[in-house]
C-alpha cells in the first residue's frame, strides 16, 4: 500500500519499536536484528519507521546522496563545487533475499572499461540507501559473501569496488535493519556480533491485545489513508522527538561511573571482543537523549545491555538467547558506587521504556505485554541401567531388544546428550554446483580460479589473462598496428572458480532398545550433536529420521536450523526393536523429495546405528519408495541389506557411525557401510583430534569401489 502503517499506531512490540527509535536518533549506533516467529509486525515496523525519520538535504543529481553542506570528495558523481542542494525524505532500500552482488554493491561495465578505457560504474542498493535505511528480510537466508559485504559497509560507512583494477568508492552510511526467522537458520556469531542491537520479538498471547491488533489492522486496510489521518497529531509528536533527541545526544555526558558499569557488565556475561562495550555505550547515550536527559544513568545502561548482549553472547546455535536479568542487576549495582544518579526521578511512561511516544490506545495492549522467551533450566535425567539380559539379548543379532509386544517395547526416559566436541570433516565427492557453503567441493562464484569460458549469459567475474589470449590473435584483422588491444564482446572469459558448497546432511538415528541397553544414547546424542554442531559452521541444511519400535518418523524435516534438531535430539525417547530397513527407506523417501525440492543441493547420509535389525520395516511411517510396500516382512537384515543398496544404487554419498560396544561386537555397522557403499567409522574416534587416518574420506571409498564420481543426486533406484 503506498500508505505506510503509522508506527504509533503499533500494539505492543515495546522493544521493538525502542530498538528501531534509537537507531533514528543515533545511527551510529550499528543497527538492529530483529529475531521472531512469522507474523509479528517486524516489517510493519521497519517501513513505518521510514516516515518519521527526518528529510535530508542531497546534492541535485547525485546519485550518491551526497551531502551540500558536506559532500563526499571522493563521490563518482564528484565533485560537487556549489551545487544546489535539494530536500526529500529519507530512503528505506529493501535488499531481496536472492540479490547478487552486482545489485549491492553497483555493477562496473568491464567491457567497456577495457575496450575504451571508460570507467563506468552503475551503483547499487548501498549507494541508494545512504542517508536512509537498509532494509534486509530474512537477512539469515542471505549469502554468508554478500552479508559480509553489507555488514562491511555499515561499519566503516563506505562501499568499496574492486575488479579488475578498476576501483570506486562512494560513501555508505544508513540505519542497517535485518529481520529473521531463527527457525529457518542462524546466522554465523561472527555476522550476529555486527549488528548493534538485537530484539526477540513474538505474538501476544493476551485475547485482549490481539483483539485490538487485528481491529487496528482491518480498519487500516479498509481506509488507509483515513487511518493514517486519525494517527496523524501522533506520528507528528513522535517525528518531533525523534529530531530534538537527534540534537540532544551530541551534548549527552558519559560519566566514568557509566563506562565502569558498561565494561563490568561486558566482562560479567564473557562477551568477546570491545564492540559490546562501545555499542552498549552509544546505545545509553542515545537512550538518555531519548529520554530529554544530558546524563546516562545507570537504568540507561541496563536498557542498553538488554539490548546489545544477548546475541553477542551465544557460543553456539544452542546456546539460549537472553540475559540472566539478576545477574545483571547484581552487576551494576556491585559497580554502581560512583555511578551519575543525580536524576533518579522516574522517566515515566515517556521514557526508555515507554515505548516511543506511544499515543493512548483504544483497548488493551500496554507496553510490555510480550511474553518472555523461556528456557529450560536443565537437561532431562539420565535413562535407567538396561539389565545383563538385556544387553545379552540385544547383542544376538534377529532377536527383539525390547519387552514389548508387537515391536511397541515401553519408552525410556530421554537422556541428555554428552557434550558437543570438534568432528571430523565428513564430505561429498565430486564438484557440485549447489548453495554456498563450506562442506564440499563446488563451483562457486567466489573462491580460486580454476579454468575460464565463453560467458552464459551476463559476464560475472572476468578471466583477464584468458580474454587477452582470446583476443591477441586477431589484432591484425581488427585493424590495429600500434600498442594496445582491442577487445570484443567474443573475446571475453568467464573465470571459473571453485569454493566450498553446503549440502543436505540427514541423520538416520537408531534409537532403539540396543542403542540405550550398553548405556551408549547420551554419547550417541553427544556425537549427533557435535556433528549438527559441524553442520551449522558449514551452513548445510539438516534433518533427522529416527527408528524404533517398529517404524521410522521423520523427526524433523530438512531445515536450515540446527537448533531445532538439537531440542528434537535431546527429547528423542529410546527403546523397543530395531527396524533399520524402515529408517532407511524412510531416509530414501525424504532424500527424493528434497531432490525434486533442490536438485543442486547434494545430501550426506549420516547413519548413526550399531547395525542390528531386528524388526521388519513397518507401513505408514516408514513408508519409502520402491521396495518400502515389500518389506512388511521377511528377515530384518536382509530388508536392511536391500535397503541400503538403494542408496549405493543411487550415488549417495554415506557415512556410518557405528555405535557397537562391549565384549562381543558383530561388525554390522560395517557391512551396513558396504551396502551403502559408503564408508563406517566408530563413534569414539569420530572427534576430530583422534587418531590421524581413522575416518577415511567418502571420496576414497568410492574410488576404491569404482563409483563414478561427480554427483550424489543421481539416479534414483
Amino acid at each position: 500500500m503506498s500508505v505506510p502503517y503509522p508506527f504509533t499506531a503499533i500494539v505492543g512490540q515495546d522493544d521493538l519499536r525502542l530498538a528501531l527509535l534509537l537507531n533514528a536518533v543515533s545511527p551510529r549506533v550499528g543497527g538492529v536484528l530483529v529475531r521472531g516467529e512469522k507474523g509479528t509486525a517486524k516489517s510493519t515496523a521497519v517501513r513505518a519507521l521510514a516516515a518519521l525519520v527526518p528529510e535530508v538535504e542531497v546534492v541535485s543529481g547525485c546519485r550518491f546522496s551526497c551531502a551540500p553542506a558536506g559532500p563526499d570528495p571522493l563521490c563518482p558523481d564528484g565533485p560537487h563545487e556549489e551545487t544546489p542542494g535539494v530536500s526529500r525524505p529519507a530512503r528505506m532500500v529493501e535488499l531481496p533475499v536472492g540479490a547478487s552482488e552486482d545489485r549491492l554493491v553497483g555493477a562496473l561495465d568491464i567491457e567497456r572499461a577495457l575496450s575504451e578505457g571508460v570507467k563506468s560504474f552503475e551503483p547499487g542498493l548501498l549507494a541508494a540507501a545512504h542517508r536512509g535505511i537498509l532494509y534486509v528480510d530474512e537477512v539469515n537466508l542471505l549469502h554468508d559473501h554478500l552479508v559480509d559485504l553489507l555488514l562491511d559497509a555499515a561499519a566503516m560507512g563506505a562501499s568499496y569496488v574492486e575488479r579488475e583494477g578498476v576501483s570506486v568508492r562512494h560513501a555508505a552510511r544508513f540505519l542497517l535493519v535485518g529481520t529473521m526467522n531463527p527457525e529457518e537458520g542462524e546466522l554465523r556469531p561472527q555476522l550476529l556480533d555486527r549488528f548493534g542491537l538485537t530484539v526477540e520479538v513474538a505474538a501476544s498471547r493476551e485475547p485482549g491485545q490481539r483483539v485490538e491488533v487485528v481491529r487496528r489492522r482491518l480498519a487500516y486496510e479498509d481506509d488507509p489513508a483515513g487511518f493514517a489521518a486519525r494517527w496523524a497529531d501522533e506520528e507528528a509528536a513522535l517525528r518531533g522527538r525523534i529530531a530534538a533527541a537527534r540534537e540532544l545526544v551530541s551534548s549527552v555526558r558519559l560519566g566514568d561511573g557509566a563506562l565502569r558499569q558498561i565494561a563490568a557488565t561486558c566482562a560479567a556475561f564473557e562477551v568477546d571482543g570491545m564492540r559490546a562495550d562501545i555499542v552498549m555505550a552509544r546505545t545509553a547515550t542515545a537512550l538518555a537523549a531519548w529520554a530529554g536527559r544530558t546524563e546516562v544513568l545507570a537504568e540507561d545502561v541496563r536498557q542498553a545491555a538488554l539490548l546489545a548482549l544477548p546475541h553477542r553472547r551465544r557460543r553456539n546455535p544452542f546456546d539460549a538467547p537472553g540475559l540472566d536479568e539478576d545477574k545483571l542487576d547484581e552487576t551494576l549495582e556491585e559497580f554502581g558506587g560512583d555511578a551519575d544518579d543525580e536524576g533518579d526521578d522516574d522517566p515515566g511512561p515517556d521514557g526508555p521504556g515507554g515505548g516511543g511516544g506511544r499515543p493512548p490506545q483504544d483497548g488493551p495492549g500496554g507496553p510490555g505485554d510480550a511474553p518472555a522467551r523461556e528456557t529450560d533450566a536443565a537437561g532431562a535425567p539420565q535413562a535407567p541401567d538396561a539389565s545383563p539380559a538385556g544387553q545379552a539379548q540385544a547383542a544376538r543379532a534377529g532377536q527383539g531388544e525390547g519387552a514389548g509386544q508387537g515391536g511397541s517395547a515401553p519408552e525410556q526416559t530421554a537422556v541428555r546428550p554428552a557434550d558437543p566436541f570438534r568432528t571430523r570433516v565428513l564430505t561429498v565427492p565430486g564438484l557440485g554446483e549447489g548453495a554456498a557453503g563450506r562442506r564440499s567441493r563446488a563451483r562457486t562464484e567466489h573462491g580460486r580460479t580454476t579454468g575460464a569460458r565463453r560467458p552464459r549469459g551476463a559476464l560475472t567475474k572476468l578471466h583477464l589473462a584468458a580474454t587477452v589470449l582470446a583476443a591477441a590473435p586477431h589484432q591484425r584483422a581488427r585493424g590495429r598496428s600500434g600498442p594496445g588491444l582491442v577487445v570484443r564482446r567474443g573475446d571475453l572469459r568467464q573465470a571459473d572458480r571453485e569454493g566450498r558448497e553446503g549440502n543436505l546432511v540427514l541423520f538416520v538415528v537408531d534409537a532403539s532398545g540396543s542403542m540405550a541397553a550398553r548405556q551408549r544414547m547420551g554419547a550417541v546424542k553427544g556425537a549427533v550433536l557435535s556433528l549438527l554442531l559441524d553442520a551449522y559452521q558449514r551452513r548445510d541444511k539438516v534433518g533427522l529420521v529416527t527408528f524404533r519400535g517398529r517404524e521410522a518418523a521423520l523427526a524433523l524435516p530438512p531445515t536450515s536450523s540446527v537448533d531445532a534438531a538439537a531440542a528434537r535430539l535431546e527429547s528423542l525417547p529410546t527403546g523397543g526393536r530395531t527396524p533399520l530397513a524402515a529408517g532407511l527407506l524412510k531416509a530414501h523417501e525424504v532424500l527424493r523429495v528434497e531432490r525434486l525440492r533442490d536438485p543442486a543441493r547434494r545430501p550426506l547420509l549420516v547413519v548413526v546405528t550399531d547395525g542390528r535389525a531386528t524388526s521388519a520395516a513397518g507401513r505408514g511411517e516408514s513408508g519409502g519408495s520402491g521396495a518400502a510396500g515389500a518389506a512388511g516382512s521377511g528377515d530384518p537384515l536382509a530388508l536392511a541389506t536391500r535397503a541400503a543398496r538403494l542408496f549405493a544404487a543411487g550415488g549417495t554419498a554415506s557415512v556410518v557411525v557405528d555405535c557397537e560396544a562391549g565384549p562381543v561386537r558383530l561388525g554390522l555397522a560395517g557391512r551396513l557401510a558396504a551396502d551403502l557403499g559408503g564408508t563406517a567409522v566408530a563413534l569414539d574416534e569420530l572427534r576430530a583430534d583422534s587418531i590421524a587416518g581413522l575416518v577415511r574420506d567418502v571420496r576414497d571409498v568410492q574410488d576404491a569401489r569404482g563409483t563414478t564420481r561427480g554427483t550424489t543426486t543421481g539416479r534414483a533406484a
